[in-house]
């Protein structure tokens, strides 16, 4: 007999890529750079991600605002872009990246219909509240955790288990959010109910343990029928 699923009782939100916009620090700083911008954002975000990856592998962690300018500075040396005061700038716009428009209402509605609210992020705990701050987001979350806490990155199962310890929940009960195939497709392997933001359109992972529910925006969440309640 096939064990019924649990309702989900809380949704944990990725923060950058889902929420924030990893883009916006490069086109906050668009007009300095010029041409190079558009394969600055994608190289740098490729080469954290990477980063974040082979760190985890390799039992060296390092907080993710290293991991963050330790890509960057290899992103500007790549295109020969030598500038530290531009270097600088685009590390603190890295700190209070853009919300996605329908971030705010998205978290807010769900927040409303008496669902618990998360985020669960490689970012550090300080860049995370700051970008919350900015953002206007917190009043709709009832925690925000990092996989700085146990030094180790997405995918890695440990980082998916804070949900659990934090929201006192069975994986099943918890729906993910994620605009990162490779991220929605590991908390599925996890035992989380995902929801894959696919913003881009992004063709399907090749791994397996797919998630439940694809979605092209956040607010496309509200219609899902394990979204009400």
């Amino acid at each position: 007999m096939t064990e019924a699923v649990p309702p989900i009782q809380a949704f944990v939100f990725d923060a950058y890529g889902t929420l924030f916009d990893v883009a916006s620090p490069v086109a906050a700083c668009a007009e300095a750079l010029g041409e190079p911008a558009a394969a600055l954002a994608k190289l740098w975000r490729d080469k954290q991600l990477q980063y974040t990856w082979l760190r985890t592998l390799q039992g060296r962690y390092a907080d993710f605002a290293q991991v963050t300018a330790d890509a960057l500075d290899f992103a500007l040396d790549t295109l020969g872009i030598h500038d530290a005061a531009l270097r600088q700038r685009l590390l603190d716009a890295y700190r209070t990246p853009s919300a996605y428009p329908d971030a705010p209402a998205t978290l807010a509605a769900l927040h409303g219909r008496g669902f618990r609210l998360a985020i669960l992020s490689n970012g550090t705990p300080e860049w995370l509240d700051t970008a919350v701050r900015a953002s206007g987001l917190g009043a709709s979350l009832d925690a925000v955790l990092s996989a700085d806490t146990v030094g180790v990155y997405k995918p890695h199962p440990e980082v998916y288990r804070q949900a659990e310890r934090a929201l006192d929940l069975p994986a099943a009960a918890i729906g993910f959010v994620s605009s990162n195939g490779w991220d929605a497709h590991s908390a599925s392997a996890y035992g989380l109910q995902v929801m894959w933001c696919n913003r881009s359109g992004q063709a399907t992972e090749r791994l397996p343990t797919a998630p439940a529910y694809q979605v092209s925006s956040l607010d496309a969440l509200l219609d899902l029928p394990i979204a009400t309640r």
